[in-house]
């Protein structure tokens, strides 16, 4: 027989995977501003004062929810494209394409680019893709420096302007009136950016 306590947090833990799951569905459908609090306790099948035990408010869950989006691209531009390349070049150069790819999602374009950083600051919306983006770009740099096709250099900077660039050529497409266009602009344009970091042999 399980504890008392081991069960309440198996609840608890539950109702608050449920407001996450109903909220991240209609933040992308509708976007923040027209999503209120009832319809996403309706939605999660759990009461209002669930929703304000397990978060401060409505902006809370949102952090919450561009954290989980956040953690989901990195994971899978990580372990599918970049994982998968045939050098650290080409992980650079895959991870670069697959960002643009995952930002136009439609969940991810809304939530991450077109909300987050209305919503949460710019502050904070950077903070999060920090802290979920910039190890994986740190560890693909230091991968490049090691095989000799990046000059050797301190990694912590150049990391933070890639991902910089990274988010602007993501919120570019998100925002440009010919998408589809814009994208492949972006990607040809990362693709020479770091052509341009390269040691030529």
């Amino acid at each position: 027989m399980q504890p008392t306590s081991s069960k309440h947090e198996q609840r608890s833990r539950a109702t608050r995977s449920a407001l996450v799951a109903a909220a991240r569905r209609l933040f992308a459908e509708r976007g923040y501003a027209d999503v209120g609090t009832e319809e996403i306790v309706r939605a999660a099948g759990v009461t209002r004062g669930a929703l304000y035990h397990q978060f401060r408010d409505k902006t809370d869950l949102f952090d919450t929810v561009v954290q989980t989006v956040e953690a989901e691209v990195t994971q899978r531009i990580a372990t599918q494209a970049m994982a998968t390349a045939a050098d650290p070049v080409e992980a650079l150069r895959a991870g670069a394409r697959a960002f643009l790819d995952a930002f136009a999602e439609p969940d991810a374009e809304r939530i991450l680019l077109l909300d987050a950083p209305g919503v949460l600051g710019w502050r904070r919306w950077r903070e999060i893709g920090q802290d979920q983006g910039l190890g994986v770009i740190t560890e693909a740099l230091s991968a490049a420096i090691a095989t000799g096709d990046l000059v050797e250099q301190p990694v912590s900077p150049l990391a933070h302007l890639l991902l910089g660039a990274l988010d602007e050529a993501a919120l570019k497409v998100a925002h440009a009136d010919d998408p589809v266009a814009t994208r492949a602009e972006m990607a040809a344009a990362l693709d020479r950016l770091v052509e341009g970091l390269l040691v030529r042999r």
